[in-house]
């Protein structure tokens, strides 16, 4: 069985893989209360799936980039379920989750995510060997930069305010919004990506797993 956990933004997110299957999934917005409502959402999690701590046999993160201080605390909680539990550990880019939860295109995707003070972290794909795969790094940008640098027809999916959607939008001609429900990161395509991983015999070694931070100016993005 596996836990997912997603602290990258205000949106926090946990599922459940069990027998080649989601069992249980959760997400819902909090506001800088990831430490206080993390761990009892995880017990409330397990006990509606009739699930136990014993139970986990690996853990999946979200690595970011996202909250400075939120990633932190998904990342010290999966560590220290990992290290306890004597479980394998996976962590995963949060763009890639955006990404994999993307169809098949031939267009270029770029996956967005908040890097506060009206700031985007966002990452570029392209669609090879039946995958989404990032052909960059991630990078600090604003949705104004983003629309005025996009030259040709482009999916761009993530977490965007209604001011970013709707300047992103006045490229219409080249730019391809997703739906809201699709911008969203859903914890279960978090738990199947570490579970394809875990299946190929790969894991992560806990002490030396650490959030993506994005720099700007020689500065960590903090909340």
């Amino acid at each position: 069985m596996i836990l997912a956990i997603d602290t990258s933004t205000q949106w926090m997110g946990l599922a459940i893989l069990s027998d080649s299957r989601i069992i249980h999934e959760k997400t819902w917005r909090t506001y800088r209360r990831h430490t206080v409502e993390l761990a009892p959402a995880v017990s409330q999690m397990l006990l509606e799936s009739g699930k136990s701590m014993s139970d986990i046999q690996a853990a999946a993160i979200a690595l970011g980039p996202g909250s400075f201080t939120s990633l932190r605390i998904g990342l010290a909680f999966v560590k220290g379920l990992a290290l306890a539990q004597h479980i394998p550990i996976v962590g995963i880019p949060s763009l890639d989750i955006i990404a994999t939860m993307q169809p098949p295109s031939t267009l270029p995707l770029i996956c967005v995510l908040p890097a506060g003070r009206h700031r985007l972290a966002a990452a570029h794909y392209i669609h090879e060997n039946n995958q989404w795969q990032a052909v960059q790094d991630p990078y600090v940008t604003t949705a104004k930069k983003l629309e005025a640098s996009i030259p040709k027809t482009t999916i761009i999916s993530g977490e965007l305010t209604a001011e970013d959607r709707k300047t992103l939008a006045r490229r219409w001609k080249n730019v391809i919004l997703t739906s809201p429900a699709n911008s969203l990161r859903r914890p279960a395509y978090l738990a199947e990506i570490a579970w394809y991983r875990l299946n190929s015999g790969q894991s992560d070694d806990p002490s030396m797993l650490t959030p993506i931070y994005l720099h700007t100016a020689n500065t960590i993005i903090k909340d």
